[in-house]
């Protein structure tokens, strides 16, 4: 039994690194794709956003005093490479999968058009959104809930590293930093919770899209929140 027909979930970069300083960790993509292939394999339609954090913080040395609209560009290429990884591991699981991104790469991924990527989803395929929205200044946290609007979704998966939702600080630098199981947008947002930032928080609430905040490290986290346990932080309106 499952509480969502469609999902978006959205995967950070650093999810992506397990116990790497920077990079990807072939063991931890492969785990990923399990966990998401198994819930796949229950009839939940899939669409996923994955950051380019894993792979940017080994170039941002580089990227430091460049234009910002350059280093966002950089981003969205290594948010395009971590969407291939994925699809990769996905279709070693036996899933179908369709790498949709923003910038022109059409040799390697489809362009973004919107009903081509319902389409997918209403096909049973698993649709990955690459290269953030395809504009500097926005971030790939605005840009899952900008496809999660667009694709219908019925609620975002916010993947953590290391952490099980949302604290009134960082409890990996902050002992007193409490758990908040329940928040709605607009508290997270005037708190300066760090949920999403402030577009995709308020993209969210303006179209009541709940997000779910948990601890990517559990194996088992997504299929429980999809079989309608709660799990980490809920964000709603």
């Amino acid at each position: 039994m499952v509480a969502f027909k469609r999902i978006l979930l959205k995967l950070s970069g650093e999810a992506l690194m397990g116990s790497l300083e920077y990079g990807t960790d072939p063991g931890r993509i492969h785990a990923i794709a399990q966990q998401i292939a198994r819930v796949h394999a229950a009839g939940v339609e899939i669409a996923i956003v994955p950051g380019g954090g894993n792979i940017y913080r080994g170039v941002s040395g580089v990227a430091a005093g460049m234009d910002r609209a350059t280093g966002d560009y950089m981003g969205m290429l290594a948010i395009l490479i971590n969407a291939m990884q994925l699809q990769d591991a996905l279709e070693k699981q036996g899933a179908d999968v369709r790498v949709q991104s923003a910038l022109h790469v059409r040799e390697v991924a489809e362009p973004y058009i919107r009903r081509r990527a319902l389409r997918h989803l209403e096909k049973g395929r698993v649709v990955i959104f690459a290269a953030g929205t395809g504009n500097p200044f926005f971030t790939s946290d605005t840009a899952a809930a900008l496809r999660a609007v667009e694709m219908h979704a019925e609620a975002i998966l916010m993947a953590k590293n290391g952490v099980e939702g949302v604290y009134t600080g960082d409890p990996r630098t902050d002992p007193d930093a409490v758990f908040i199981p329940q928040i709605t947008h607009m508290d997270a947002l005037q708190r300066g919770l760090r949920v999403m930032d402030a577009t995709a928080l308020t993209l969210c609430s303006e179209n009541k899209l709940p997000i779910h905040v948990f601890n990517m490290d559990d194996e088992s986290n997504i299929e429980r929140i999809v079989s309608g346990e709660r799990v980490g932080t809920l964000v709603t309106t």
